[in-house]
């Protein structure tokens, strides 16, 4: 294929380059320059050798080029057919790295060019776009390493690689082959490490695999593979990683295992395992991953006590008996919940438990006190002992665990007063001790937990006072003090409360308090079940996030003042409590009153002497030109002052439409906000030509937002207006102001998934599952993307725009990239979505992950499947599912009857969206299925 710039031209140039690389090579690099198009790549006198541009790596004698990475360069399309091919005249070529970038195919000329290269050992096309079946690789007799993952090639995997004579890595991991796990891949049967993850292979694990028996790497994980894990791999002696994870295979675990000397990482994890655990397992392991499966039997003495054992999960099975004592000095991370475990904690190993960050115990039936050495473990950031029979008071020792952020010791036994210590615990971020029997006051020093985020002390026995101090605890999203012996006067809340202040159940008297006032970011009041007498007061109406507000079994009089549609109250055992009477209301039989005709007869009077006033204010306003539209925005209400402004969009309707003047008047009027959501204003702007948009403000003063200069935000916004998938909203244009950035979106017809899903109409299940579906494409594109993943800070159903019922997108793509947590009050939390969707380790990590969107992604789901909201009644809707979907006769009881009743194929596919979902929202990042694999599950439910 010609090179675009004539070779003789550019040989012309070669004096002015210094560099020592041969002159053909140097001719093609500068010829590929012009096609990276990036200023990295620059062949001007500022820059003139090779050798120094980013990604190319030369021999140490600078004489020849060795390796090449294009990684994430934004490769432009019109360029890729011409510059692969290029990049393979560099005969001295040992590495190519094109990964992170849009490429769509890999060029026919690329691959017989590259195949003749004798001594390139490297290629990685990973994390691209790359289409259709798996093309052949003829050539590359040398090729030692071939990456493809993260793609989308499809079709069957047969003897497309069987030439690759040396071939020793291959990673396919995150594509959609289908049908059987190839076993032609390398002629020579050297092959080392073999990833084939998060796929549509099926069947068994086939035997062939023994072939290679230099294999160090095998990863068969997210697929769905079936039969049972065979005894040969024991015989694969140089192993070191084996990851078997979310599929469908059953059978026991093979003893034969724990004969392979090299494995350090063993995953099965969501499978079909039955049986017990094979005694040594652990002998020679790091990593131990059997989680959710249905093991039973005894944890095998020995287990968990070999020296190198740092991460053990095998929570959600059915072991039995006690923990064993050994545990080994380097643990890390030790997950044994949702078990039949029973018996003590092993205390006496707490000493040499110096390492351990997570301890999960919980939902066993562990008894006995807790002891003071728990306090040893001064490494853990994570200890749950919650729904176990505990008893015995909370030792001071905890407040030893200086790194703790959370703490869950809920539904034990556990008695005595609230340890002061444990409010020394400065980096706690949730505390949840309800459902115990502890006693006394909330001491006063609580307000030192300044990172806690959900504070849940409900169903004890504690009385006094709250105290005044807890106003203090600025990161404060959830207070549960339901169901206690609590009384006197209620203290200033913090604003940061947003999920729900419970105080019901408790001995408060008088009335309601003015100090409630001020939590305008609070969802749900819980004042039930207490004294609280004379009216309810208007300043409750005026809580503008309020969607539940529950009085009932009060002393309460008086009118219920009007709260604004959508916030349910629960007034019931207050008997002098009434709703206000509708103005419709037809009276009795009797005759009007004389007070009552006189007084409608001068309302009459009143009225239309109004109404002749407005006609001559009307009349007198055309006569003198006024237009009343200019008065209201220009004079009372300053436009915003436009720094600079741009299209994203190639779309020629788009650009002819949007007009930036008409765009501020629209977001000048607050009468034409449409929608707010976690951190965005959406405003209603219509265009002269008729066509409306959505208009999202960011306010550029708040201090959570990282927007800083001008142009960078705008070339950030560039790059995501490029997106091209119709499941995500991407920005058509911007304006930026001094003070805010306004971004231009398509207007979606049907408003947000949270508007039609808790709306008055019912959706059906079709709609309801494409939703799904449209979503789970969306988020895996971001997930995916060539330029590095997207993830979403608020994802929930009120950022799920709709074009139609069943054609959804995402929104808030951009907070990624303007959203600064560590400017927040110190907890991710507190910026990073809405409530109900936050996912749990997101109160401690500091870290939006991937895992975390797939969490938000579950409850979203659960809204589809249950018709519910995602907090209802102070309670989160992904807790409550999981609570009542532990047994499979429950689980009509969690799906939408309304929907689930319309035949039986939609009741089984709502039950399958309904396992796909609980497997989201798993309490532990590391058990939640990828995006891709997510959607293949979904799209294998219908």
């Amino acid at each position: 294929m010609t090179p675009p710039f004539p070779f003789l031209f550019l040989l012309l140039l070669l004096p002015s380059v210094s560099s020592l690389l041969p002159p053909d090579q140097i001719a093609v690099l500068i010829n590929a320059s012009h096609l990276v198009n990036s200023t990295s790549w620059d062949s001007s006198s500022s820059n003139p050798d090779p050798c120094l541009w980013h990604g190319v790596l030369c021999s140490p004698s600078s004489s020849s080029v060795l390796s090449i990475s294009l990684s994430g360069f934004s490769l432009p399309s019109s360029s890729q057919q011409l510059l692969l091919p290029l990049l393979c005249r560099i005969d001295s070529l040992r590495s190519l790295d094109l990964s992170d970038n849009r490429l769509s195919s890999i060029p026919p000329g690329f691959l017989s060019s590259c195949g003749a290269l004798a001594g390139l050992k490297l290629i990685n096309f990973s994390r691209n776009v790359l289409e259709g079946n798996l093309p052949d690789f003829p050539g590359f007799p040398d090729l030692e390493s071939l990456d493809l993952s993260f793609n989308l090639l499809d079709g069957g995997v047969g003897t497309q690689l069987d030439g690759l004579a040396n071939l020793k890595s291959l990673n396919l991991s995150a594509n959609y082959f289908i049908g059987s796990v190839p076993v032609n891949l390398g002629k020579s049967l050297l092959l080392e490490e073999l990833q084939l993850s998060m796929n549509n292979f099926s069947g068994v694990i086939p035997p062939e695999i023994l072939n290679f028996r230099s294999l160090t790497v095998l990863d068969l994980g997210y697929n769905s593979l079936v039969g049972n894990i065979p005894d040969w791999l024991g015989q694969l002696q140089y192993l070191h990683t084996l990851v078997l994870s979310s599929n469908k295979l059953s059978g026991g675990i093979p003893g034969a295992l724990s004969n392979i000397t090299s494995l350090s990482r063993f995953s099965a994890n969501q499978n079909h395992l039955n049986g017990t655990i094979p005694s040594g397992l652990t002998a020679h392991l790091r990593s131990l991953d059997l989680s959710y499966n249905g093991l039973s039997g005894l944890v095998p003495s020995g287990l968990l006590s070999p020296l190198n054992l740092q991460y053990v999960d095998l929570s959600v099975n059915q072991l039995e008996g006690q923990i064993p004592a050994d545990l080994s000095p380097n643990m890390l991370r030790l997950r044994l919940g949702s078990n039949l475990l029973k018996g003590v904690i092993p205390y006496a190993q707490m000493e040499t438990l110096q390492k351990l960050t997570y301890l999960e115990l919980d939902n066993n039936s562990l008894t006995g006190p807790l002891l003071p050495a728990l306090g040893n473990c001064q490494s853990l950031a994570l200890l749950n002992l919650a729904d176990n029979q505990l008893s015995g008071p909370l030792p001071p020792q905890l407040g030893n665990l200086s790194r703790l952020q959370v703490l869950k010791l809920q539904h034990n036994g556990i008695s005595g007063g609230f340890p002061e210590e444990i409010t020394g615990l400065t980096y706690l971020g949730q505390l949840n001790i309800s459902w115990n029997q502890l006693s006394g006051p909330i001491p006063s020093s609580i307000s030192k937990l300044r990172n806690l985020t959900t504070l849940h002390l409900q169903n004890n026995n504690l009385n006094g006072s709250i105290p005044d101090s807890i106003g203090e605890m600025g990161a404060l999203m959830e207070l549960q003090l339901g169901k206690n012996l609590l009384s006197g006067n209620i203290p200033t809340f913090p604003q940061s409360l947003q999920i729900v202040l419970n105080l019901s159940s408790n001995q408060f008297e008088g009335p309601i308090p003015k100090t409630l006032s001020q939590l305008v970011n609070l969802e749900v009041l819980d004042l039930s079940d207490n004294q609280f007498s004379g009216p309810v007061p208007n300043f409750l109406t005026q809580l503008s996030a309020l969607t539940q507000i529950i009085l009932s079994n009060n002393q309460l009089s008086g009118i219920i003042p009007n709260f604004r549609a959508g916030v349910v109250v629960d007034y019931l055992g207050n008997k002098d409590l009434r709703k206000r009477p509708s103005p419709s209301t037809p009276t009795s039989g009797k005759k009007k009153p004389v007070a009552l005709v006189v007084l409608i007869l001068l309302s009459s009077v009143v009225l239309a002497v109004t109404v002749a006033l407005l006609v001559v204010a009307a009349v007198s306003r055309r006569f003198y030109r006024i237009n009343d539209e200019q008065l209201s925005s220009q004079e009372n209400i300053p436009l915003p002052q436009v720094v600079e402004s741009n299209l994203l969009t190639a779309n020629g309707i788009h650009r002819s439409s949007i007009d930036f003047t008409k765009a501020m008047e629209a977001v000048a009027d607050p009468a034409n906000i449409v929608l707010k959501t976690r951190f965005s204003v959406y405003y209603k702007a219509t265009m002269p030509s008729g066509a409306s948009y959505y208009v999202k403000k960011l306010d550029w003063s708040d201090k959570i937002y990282q927007l800083g200069r001008h142009d960078k935000f705008g070339r950030e916004l560039e790059v995501l207006g490029r997106l091209n998938n119709s499941n995500i909203m991407t920005p058509l244009g911007y304006v930026l102001t001094i003070h805010s950035a306004y971004l231009f979106y398509d207007y979606p017809e049907k408003g947000t998934l949270a508007g039609v899903l808790h709306g008055r109409d019912q959706l059906d299940w079709a709609s309801r599952f494409s939703i799904a579906v449209g979503v789970a494409h969306g988020l895996a594109f971001l997930h995916d993307c060539s330029s590095g993943p997207i993830l979403l800070l608020d994802l929930s159903s009120r950022t799920i725009l709709l074009r139609s019922l069943k054609e959804p997108q995402v929104g808030d793509i951009e907070l990624c990239k303007v959203i600064d947590p560590s400017r927040s009050t110190g907890s991710l939390s507190t910026v990073a979505g809405s409530v109900g969707y936050i996912p749990p380790e997101y109160a401690y990590t500091m870290r939006i992950t991937k895992a975390g969107n797939i969490y938000s992604f579950g409850v979203i789901l659960l809204e589809l499947i249950t018709g519910k909201p995602s907090v209802s009644d102070g309670n989160e809707l992904a807790k409550w599912v999981s609570t009542n979907s532990s047994e499979k006769e429950k689980w009509d009881h969690v799906l939408d009857y309304r929907v689930s009743r319309t035949s039986q194929v939609v009741r089984s596919q709502m039950v399958a969206v309904l396992q796909i979902a609980l497997a989201c929202v798993s309490t532990s990042p590391d058990a939640r299925p990828k995006m891709r694999s997510v959607l293949r599950m979904l799209l294998n439910a219908r």
